[in-house]
């Protein structure tokens, strides 16, 4: 019984050597969680405010608990109060504009600054980075590129592409840089019905706004990248073959 007692000691010892010692990015996506409200918002006091020409990075602190978020640029100050949903977690996320990389930083789809303008909002689903939202068809006629096919007939008949490498011509209506180590682009040439218009790309090349482009890759069908990023169909590790 004595052995027994001490192998149990033993075991509980190391459990919590084992649990002081995980990383610090898991204990501060359970305190985070830990720190909604039975809504699910958040509400926390701005520490630090850093800007970059897209994005704006804060370091909020929440029931003594600091972490960093980011949403779409905005302007706010330190010591301002702030509530928000949940977003999406990326660790070791890199920013260029800043030459620093964030242990962990929350992605957020809105910040507000009283819950009744976030709870105007709830019910849509999370759209971290303003990647996704409703796309609006563009005034655009591109020809589409040689042995290439139009986003009309993808859009037609997309089982039938699932998994294949086309090319695809368009012209770039939203661009989103290093986010999920990849490039997203959105591109449209005029051509799909209804609301099967625009084809999202991701990449490793880098286009801008108004580009006409060529891409080649691969199509996937139903992605889900979790937090709210799901597309029906998608461009896969597409390479950029021509830029006019």
């Amino acid at each position: 019984m004595k052995i027994l007692n001490s192998s149990l000691l033993i075991l509980l010892f190391l459990s919590i050597i084992a649990c002081n010692s995980s990383s610090s990015n898991a204990d501060s996506v359970e305190s985070v969680e830990a720190t909604k409200t039975a809504d699910g918002q958040h509400k926390a006091i701005i520490k630090e405010v850093l800007q970059t020409s897209v994005y704006t990075y804060l370091l909020v602190e929440e029931n003594s608990n600091s972490y960093w978020v980011a949403c779409n640029r905005q302007e706010f100050s330190v010591d301002q109060i702030v509530y928000f949903e949940e977003g999406l977690a990326m660790e070791n996320f890199e920013s260029k504009e800043l030459s620093r990389t964030f242990d962990l930083v929350y992605f957020l789809n809105e910040v507000a600054f009283d819950p009744v303008s976030l709870n105007a909002s709830a019910g849509t689903s999370p759209t971290p980075h303003g990647m996704i939202k409703e796309a609006v068809k563009k005034e655009i006629k591109v020809e589409k590129a040689a042995g290439g096919i139009s986003l009309g007939e993808l859009f037609a008949n997309p089982t039938g592409f699932k998994g294949q490498k086309v090319t695809i011509r368009g012209e770039v209506v939203k661009y989103n840089e290093a986010i999920m180590g990849k490039n997203w682009v959105h591109i449209q040439d005029g051509s799909g019905t209804g609301e099967s218009f625009d084809l999202t790309v991701t990449t490793a090349d880098i286009v801008k706004l108004g580009d006409v482009v060529t891409f080649e890759g691969t199509i996937n069908l139903n992605k889900d990248f979790g937090a709210g990023y799901v597309y029906e169909v998608i461009m896969e590790e597409a390479k950029l073959i021509a830029n006019i």
